[in-house]
């Protein structure tokens, strides 16, 4: 349910805003009070399953989800929906960090790794499957049934739950939820994308937009202060001790910032541009995922061999290029010519990144946080995204109902396209100066596995073997 939503809306964003005639900054609120919420409440979440049950905050994450999920597909306005998407990445952050965490709880070693690769792949599969199935709904029925066939998968998932997930807690874990924490990242991050999304619009004089910029930068240094000094924090800055740690959150912040943000326009200029379907629009995304699900897996294996650096250096670039050319698809509607080619290049270069980036995420902490550093890891992309939707589209000159209108959408996207293609440069140039390849060891049992130099790192073949584990 999370893996397709986090897909399908976007394929759906064009008939939202034609429906109740919005302006862009409110089509932005749609996709980001989902993801404000995801990423700030994500490490409770995790935090909630270990110490009150996994099982237990997965179901409540799941009847939450399928509740705030029909709760948008009736929506009246799109002040409720906006709303009602707030609810619903509440439950998806209950419910997204409680699974892996049963599946690695549940199963004995030996089958443990066949579950997380059913879980992979199936993840992968609802990705993909995300566009084509919005497609398919908005083109024979209405962008609300894209929420409403939540319903019935919670049915199936919480029966299936309750009968078949045994409950599990981290033994080690103490009582404590860092709930000052929690409310600080949702202030942090609610006041920031305020004043990006309304600031083009209200004005960045405007009163409303400076309250909400200082409050949100106010709660971000304050959530700063409050981590260090508290006993059991939703974030452990020390993670951030590792030169090799930061530079790759930073690398991830950019990279996902790039897609999230063009990924949010791309189906809107498919659509009002190019006239595609929403059907057609989900089909022009799906090579993506078929060179991912195809890739992936060699990709690691050649970071286990060579260390992560020249993929995480080149990789950024070549998803950069493939950014770059979706612009040909403003004045090139043939998908063979103008967008294809940009997906597989596109495609390429998400293949060679993703799995070393977040290998090497796991690979710079000790395993006693391995878990903690997939999850910031992950919670870095997501704000990434967050904010690149807020803010892509003001620096790309598009606001209000430009949108809905192919010569003034087309102009705004291709300089978003080349924007968000300079991030990823600046991502790839990063992770060459600051990612560094841990030494190869000599012969014996572990021969051919690159080897951390700090005693502190885990080996990163590894975390490359347990990649599947945060795809």
């Amino acid at each position: 349910m999370a893996a397709i939503d986090g897909t399908v809306v976007g394929i759906a964003l064009p008939s939202i805003g034609r429906q109740f005639h919005a302006a862009l900054s409110t089509l932005q609120w749609v996709v980001t009070g989902y993801t404000l919420a995801l990423a700030a409440l994500l490490l409770l979440g995790g935090s909630l399953g270990d110490r009150r049950g996994r099982r237990r905050m997965f179901t409540v994450g799941v009847v939450w989800f399928a509740v705030a999920s029909a709760a948008c597909a009736l929506a009246p306005t799109t002040d409720v929906l906006i709303a009602t998407r707030v609810l619903q990445g509440v439950g998806a952050a209950l419910l997204t960090p409680g699974s892996l965490a049963i599946i690695q709880a549940s199963f004995d070693p030996e089958d443990r790794g066949r579950a997380i690769g059913a879980w992979s792949g199936l993840g992968g599969v609802a990705t993909a499957a995300g566009p084509l199935l919005g497609g398919y709904l908005i083109s024979v029925a209405s962008w609300r049934w894209i929420f409403l066939i939540n319903v019935p998968l919670g049915v199936v998932v919480l029966i299936a739950s309750i009968r078949h997930v045994p409950e599990s807690k981290d033994p080690g874990a103490d009582g404590r939820v860092d709930v000052p924490g929690a409310v600080l990242a949702v202030v942090g991050l609610a006041g920031v994308t305020f004043a990006l999304i309304e600031g083009p619009t209200l004005g960045w004089s405007s009163p409303a937009v400076l309250a909400m910029l200082a409050a949100g930068v106010a709660g971000c240094i304050t959530f700063v202060l409050v981590e260090r000094r508290s006993a059991a924090p939703m974030l452990p800055l020390t993670l951030f001790r590792s030169r090799q740690f930061s530079v790759t959150n930073v690398v991830t912040f950019l990279i996902y910032a790039a897609l999230g943000g063009l990924l949010f326009l791309l189906p809107v200029e498919l659509q009002v541009v190019d006239h595609y379907t929403p059907l057609e629009s989900g089909i022009a995304l799906l090579p993506l995922t078929v060179i991912m699900l195809l890739l992936s897996a060699r990709s690691a294996q050649l970071a286990s061999r060579i260390g992560p650096r020249l993929q995480m250096s080149v990789g950024p670039l070549v998803i950069g290029a493939g950014l770059a050319l979706l612009a040909r698809s403003t004045t090139d509607s043939s998908y063979v010519s103008g967008v294809l080619p940009a997906m597989v290049v596109f495609g390429l270069g998400l293949a060679a990144t993703v799995a070393p980036l977040t290998a090497t995420a796991l690979g710079a902490v000790s395993d006693d946080h391995a878990g903690v550093a997939s999850a910031v890891n992950n919670d870095v992309a997501r704000v990434g995204g967050l904010l690149a939707v807020a803010v892509l589209p003001a620096l790309a000159g598009i606001s209000g109902a430009s949108y809905l209108h192919a010569a003034a959408l087309a102009g705004g996207f291709r300089n978003a396209a080349f924007i968000a293609a300079s991030w990823c440069v600046i991502g790839g140039v990063v992770a060459a100066v600051g990612i560094r390849n841990p030494s190869t060891s000599g012969e014996g049992p572990a021969a051919g596995h690159v080897h951390p130099v700090d005693p502190d790192e885990v080996c990163l073949h590894c975390a490359l073997d347990a990649t599947p584990l945060n795809t």
